[in-house]
């Protein structure tokens, strides 16, 4: 009885009873986050699927719309989400070192780059309802086949709308975590909410890895 006490009273009081130590903890959490990631794949999956069905059916007119999203704006989102990943790589590394400081700098950063991301995604979307690209009663596709155009776009706003959904989401997380962390609540070894974070966070980056090229650049080849 007194060894078990013993046991108990030697385990940090941020492991939860049902784990025998943190390892245990650390693991149960990161295989959590990618069960949930594979239904997330699954999500997007049917929505990758939906547009290289239609792809390849409308091709001709997906590649015209393509032509009028921005690539600039898109190939920088894609420069600020790689940079944010960085980040938050050595967010978790510092969180593994018990940098406090610097983990609260590297959380806040890739919360602010995220919020860039936004900001930009904010300006094309505008740039889109300014030139009636945005599907529903006020579309307007002065070239052929304007039903499939907006079919393009549809998928467009559907699959860039639920990533900076996810994106938001994130952002909200990181700042949660930065002000945890700032309060030194990640300290002893406790950085598993770090690390699944930032599981999450390359999710993001790797689903706009791909909707980048599929979207935007097949019409500029």
């Amino acid at each position: 009885m007194s060894i078990l006490t013993s046991q108990v009273s030697d385990r940090p009081a941020f492991v939860a009873e049902q784990f025998d130590d943190i390892d245990q903890q650390r693991d149960a959490a990161k295989l959590g986050m990618w069960i949930f990631l594979a239904t997330e794949v699954l999500f997007f999956g049917g929505l990758f699927l939906a547009y290289t069905i239609y792809r390849f059916t409308y091709g001709h007119v997906f590649v015209d719309a393509s032509r009028r999203l921005d690539v600039v704006l898109g190939g920088t989102n894609t420069a600020v989400l790689l940079v944010s990943s960085l980040l938050m790589a050595l967010g978790v590394r510092a969180a593994q070192l018990d940098h406090r400081r610097l983990l609260v700098r590297l959380l806040l950063g890739t919360a602010f780059l995220g919020c860039v991301f936004m900001s930009i995604k904010a300006v094309e979307y505008h740039n889109d309802f300014v030139e009636h690209l945005v599907p529903g009663a006020h579309f307007e596709w002065k070239g052929p086949d304007p039903h499939n155009a907006e079919l393009f776009f549809w998928i467009y706003f559907a699959m860039t709308g639920l990533h900076a959904i996810h994106v938001t989401v994130g952002i909200g997380i990181l700042l949660v975590l930065a002000l945890l962390a700032w309060r030194g609540k990640f300290s002893g070894g406790n950085y598993s909410q770090i690390e699944i974070t930032g599981l999450y966070w390359h999710f993001i980056d790797i689903v706009w890895v791909f909707l980048f090229p599929l979207l935007y650049l097949v019409g500029h080849r």
